[in-house]
């Protein structure tokens, strides 16, 4: 990067840092540090959305959408669905019962082996999960200075836990105003950026027209197979289940709205993040599929991690490597010329309405797609050689396609504002994980298991304290973390993985009234082993995980409540 790269960078993340110590001084006691109550509704929006939206989301984003297209947008279509339910039946009974974690409700409800239960579940899972967010951004600045990946993991990790230390849930969510305006500024002038970046006489109709083309603009699909990831039922059943469990059983995201001056407040924020989710995501996603149009007609390297194809070079597969990439090369040169001439042939469409020319723009989608499955495979090939020949090295190229493009091919000052921008989304979610995180270790586990009768000064203290703990816990997991592939599905695979047996566990509170604890626990402990036999056999797609986990503990619940209920008006 140049100077003025770092200069925008170092400003930027200073003034943030430095209005996180600001923030400290409402943190005056654990009820602040924990919880907080005093935000108003926009700011309980954006605090939702930045913790929501961390480094992997603009980082790993795009590049899903340059090799998959638009599909993933589908993962978000249960979205505004949850938001609804959530706002109108959780947040009051939250209120109402004056929570500092959602697991609080499950013991009110049923007993403490419930609320412990589920409170072990969040923080295994939401501590790795923190790692993911930590690691997104230590790999640029890998790229950038060189240097070691765990070291940077490291030094990410330090500065995100000690503002968080400082300034409690007020802090994280006042920042995450100024994070959210860099992260939004930024990502509209990188899609600009990238438009603009396109050769004469590819306009963005043109752009759109050959991504269309090669299946990259298909945001809907509506074939409900079980075995396909994205589809509209897998976004609107799976999804709305993973979002429901996420929004309302998550304590990074119920601490968020738990935040608001009133219910009102509360509400209001969860509908701004329903209404504006779906379509910043889809605003992420085209930015990769421009991308992908953009390396149509410019030369695109083999391996984005330029790092990891260094070490290829210099390994006794360098042969094999070389030769892959002249395959490569001249893959790419038939599949410009096949989107030239696709585009001719679109051109001559527009001008002349005739069979023919249809058959002649049939005739060019198919060779530009032929063109683009060989480039495809090359690329497998590239990856597949590189997991075998490095099998420590992060094999997975998607994680690199958008911060490849913005070091290659973006102007100084736009580069330190996009560098800024991805660090900014990983303190925004990773100190809100951590801050959960600490919220739900001293009140769910220390301060009910432990020392019912902890004073506020010792509950601070502890929090601060879990805080630190779990964000080594994080940055441990982090320095693994490349094993992982495409970072955007790793950390909602990991959510998954639990997501339907909590939201199982509490929509038993919600809506019966006569099952018991014991009923519930066992089916909650049942359905978790069944969820990890189906990840660990790949039987589904993992946002099914959530619909299974839910419904597998809600609907045998029912039929007990329908029993209980019958055994009792009989007697």
């Amino acid at each position: 990067m140049s100077a003025l790269d770092w200069w925008v960078l170092l400003l930027t993340q200073v003034g943030i840092v430095v209005y996180g110590l600001y923030a400290q001084r409402r943190a005056d006691g654990s009820a602040d540090y924990l919880r907080g109550r005093n935000m108003g509704w926009f700011t309980v929006g954006l605090s939702i959305m930045a913790t929501q939206a961390s480094a992997i989301t603009f980082l790993s984003a795009p590049g899903l959408a340059y090799t998959e297209g638009m599909r993933f947008v589908q993962f978000y279509f249960g979205l505004p669905i949850a938001m609804v339910i959530i706002a109108t039946v959780a947040v009051p009974l939250y209120y109402r019962m004056n929570v500092i974690t959602a697991y609080e409700y499950l013991e009110h409800r049923f007993d403490v082996r419930l609320r412990t239960l589920a409170a072990f579940l969040f923080l295994t899972q939401r501590g790795l999960a923190a790692g993911l967010t930590i690691f997104a951004p230590a790999l640029i600045l890998s790229a950038v200075l060189h240097v070691n990946l765990s070291l940077t993991c490291l030094a990410i990790g330090a500065v995100v836990v000690g503002y968080t230390l400082t300034g409690g849930t007020t802090a994280v969510a006042r920042t995450q105003k100024t994070q959210m305006a860099i992260i939004l500024a930024a990502m509209v002038w990188a899609a600009w950026l990238v438009v603009d970046g396109l050769p004469n006489g590819v306009g963005i109709g043109e752009a759109l027209a050959v991504a269309d083309a090669m299946g990259r603009m298909q945001s809907v699909d509506w074939r409900f197979d079980w075995n396909e990831k994205y589809t509209v039922w897998s976004g609107l059943l799976g999804g709305t289940f993973l979002m429901l469990s996420y929004f309302g059983t998550d304590q990074s995201q119920v601490q968020r709205y738990l935040g608001g001056q009133t219910i009102q407040q509360s509400r209001m924020g969860l509908m701004m993040n329903g209404l504006l989710k779906i379509p910043m995501q889809y605003g992420i996603l085209l930015v990769g599929v421009f991308v992908f149009v953009f390396y149509i007609f410019q030369p695109a390297p083999l391996l984005f991690n330029t790092d990891l194809r260094g070490q290829l070079v210099a390994s006794k597969a360098k042969v094999e490597f070389q030769t892959l990439e002249t395959e490569y090369k001249l893959a790419l040169n038939e599949r410009k010329t096949a989107a030239i001439n696709y585009l001719d042939a679109q051109r001559i469409g527009g001008a002349h309405s005739m069979e023919s020319t249809a058959l002649d723009l049939e005739t060019a989608g198919g060779a530009l797609n032929q063109s683009q499955r060989k480039v495809d495979t090359l690329r497998s090939r590239a990856q597949a050689l590189a997991k075998k020949e490095l099998p420590d090295s992060d094999s997975g190229d998607t994680n690199y396609i958008f911060l490849y493009y913005v070091f290659e091919r973006l102007p100084s000052g736009i580069i330190g504002l996009i560098v800024s921008m991805i660090l900014a989304a990983s303190m925004s979610s990773t100190s809100s994980e951590l801050n959960a995180l600490a919220a739900t270790t001293v009140v769910d586990v220390y301060k009910r298991l432990f020392r019912p009768n902890a004073d506020d000064a010792e509950c601070l203290l502890v929090s601060r304290w879990s805080t630190l703990a779990w964000g080594i816990y994080a940055i441990l997991f982090s320095m693994i973390a490349r094993h992982l592939g495409t970072l955007i599905e790793a950390v909602n695979l990991l959510g998954s993985l639990v997501y339907g047996v909590i939201l199982g566990v509490f929509l038993c509170a919600f809506l019966l009234k006569r099952v018991t604890s014991g009923w519930v626990l066992g089916l909650a402990l049942v359905n978790q082993g069944f969820i990890l036999v189906l990840f660990w056999t790949d039987a589904l797609p993992f946002l099914w995980f959530n619909l299974i986990g839910a419904l597998g503990i809600l609907m045998p619940s029912a039929l007990i409540e329908v029993y209980l209920s019958f055994s009792k008006h009989n007697r």
